[in-house]
């Protein structure tokens, strides 16, 4: 055989055996694909037909089930209503139990209402202060879990008011804490009633403005139907009334809000003016900006229509007074922006509590404070962008501090933030004078966690309104300036 022809023979051979190759690859390929394609199978579970007595019994299983979780969601929130019904019941007991308040010190005032005023008024002695007694954030559950509680809140408020014997009490907010899963109730008239009736049988007259609490979206009574309450109750009292202001609200359809009120204390007769002082309750609302359950910490402000009634209402009374300006004191449960803006100055100087002493000024291009005295316990952090100073004011700003200085306001009194108890003079920058701003001492047990334990906090304000209509305050603590507290911090 030549080279030629074997050089030709080779190529053939290759080429066959490349074919050859390539059916081989070709046959294992298919193998493991009908491989891959068992275990696929494998790994997929054939829809089983049912027959019609198996979907029966699967659809009764399914429909027991449910039917156990209603029942158990039925089951729980009866147990909780009823517990709510027996708490309740046992706390208007025990507010009934509650013997009136004797008046050691001094004669009981009895206030009559003035038709020409308009108003409750008050007569004022001619050899004493006149006495308001300040409470805030009393935090009555009026619910399954806050039995205890609600007794302790129950008991400090009565001890305070029965060893001060004051002249008026004045709640700025949150007597009730309808919530839920703390206090195991949406009804929030439990708590108005027990509140309402303990302060019956105590004898003493009082008044409140609303609290963010008081009536919360998910809440069984609206502010309107609290007022009704209160209204029918026939209480001799409790000096509340629903108040008016008819401006319109995007989220609540009430911005006039509810308990706008004036209560007047006149001078003795025979006085130059008429009248010493005029005390005023503001409802502050509740959240804004589409902050429905307050998650976001969008707290709301007083409103325009508010302020434009305040400022008529003062009017009216400088009018009646010789044309005096009136001097007055208001009252309402969210504190203002110019509270923040105050404390940023204590904060701001960097100061201690020791080198805070009564008289100290401290100033910065929006105002000047002067400490009077207490403390900031809230957290200093920044909310919605903003930083707080530990001062959880409402979310806009409003005109009510700028229209005070020009209609007599003295001072401010407010709760809401319930570590809080400071009392400064603030004096906003291009103002020609100052107004006092204090927190409350609150009475809360139930709705910061741990805070029944703590003692700082907790109180009343005693505001002294002087004969020349002048005032002054301070902060009185529960365990340290009373008697016969009788809580759980108190005993262990």
């Amino acid at each position: 055989m030549s080279d030629e022809i074997k050089n030709a023979d080779i190529p053939q051979e290759e080429s066959q055996q490349g074919v050859n190759g390539l059916e081989e690859n070709a046959e294992k390929e298919g193998i493991l694909k009908d491989l891959d394609g068992k275990k696929a199978n494998k790994g997929k579970k054939e829809k089983k037909q049912l027959t019609p007595e198996q979907k029966k019994r699967k659809t009764a299983k399914a429909l027991i089930i449910t039917g156990c979780v209603v029942l158990a969601i039925v089951i729980f929130f009866s147990g909780c209503a009823i517990a709510s019904t027996v708490n309740t019941n046992a706390h208007l007991s025990l507010a009934s139990s509650f013997e009136k308040v004797e008046y050691t010190e001094h004669a009981q005032l009895v206030p009559t209402f003035d038709n020409e005023l308009g108003h409750w008024t008050f007569e004022k002695e001619a050899d004493r202060d006149f006495k308001v007694l300040q409470f805030t954030d009393v935090h009555i559950g009026g619910g399954a879990f806050s039995g205890t509680k609600d007794n302790w809140a129950m008991s400090a408020v009565a001890t305070m008011i029965r060893q001060s014997q004051p002249d008026l009490v004045v709640v700025t907010g949150d007597i009730a804490y309808p919530v839920p899963f703390q206090a195991g109730t949406f009804n929030n008239l439990n708590a108005t009633k027990i509140f309402a009736n303990m302060m019956e049988n105590l004898g003493v007259y009082w008044t409140f403005a609303f609290g963010n609490h008081d009536t919360e979206i998910y809440s069984l009574y609206t502010r309107d139907q609290i007022c009704d309450y209160y209204a029918n109750a026939g209480f001799k009292y409790c000096l509340f009334r629903a108040g008016f202001c008819d401006e319109k609200d995007v989220i609540s359809k009430t911005s006039r809000g509810f308990g706008n009120d004036v209560i007047v204390v006149k001078n003795p007769s025979g006085s130059e003016n008429p009248i010493n002082q005029a005390l005023v309750t503001l409802d502050s609302h509740s959240y804004t900006d589409g902050d429905y359950f307050g998650m976001a910490w969008k707290y709301d402000n007083i409103h325009q229509c508010q302020i434009d009634w305040y400022a008529t209402e003062m009017d009216k009374l400088k009018a009646i007074n010789n044309n005096v300006e009136v001097n007055n004191l208001v009252f309402f449960h969210i504190p203002l922006t110019e509270y923040r803006d105050a404390w940023a100055n204590v904060i701001e100087s960097g100061k201690s509590k020791d080198e805070l002493t009564r008289g100290t000024i401290l100033a910065s291009d929006k105002g000047t404070t002067e400490f009077i005295y207490g403390t900031m316990g809230e957290s200093d952090k920044k909310k919605n962008g903003v930083r707080t100073y530990g001062v959880f004011c409402g979310s806009s700003t409003d005109t009510l501090f700028e229209t005070g200085l020009t209609h007599g306001m003295q001072g401010v009194f407010c709760g809401h933030d319930h570590y809080n108890n400071f009392s400064v003079n603030y004096t906003p920058t291009g103002a020609s004078r100052s107004i006092r701003l204090t927190y409350g001492m609150s009475i809360d047990y139930i709705a910061y966690p741990g805070i029944y334990r703590e003692h700082s906090q907790r109180g009343t304000t005693v505001i002294s309104i002087k004969s020349d209509s002048t005032f002054e305050c301070a902060a009185k603590n529960y365990y340290a300036d009373f008697t016969g507290a009788n809580d759980y911090v108190a005993n262990h």
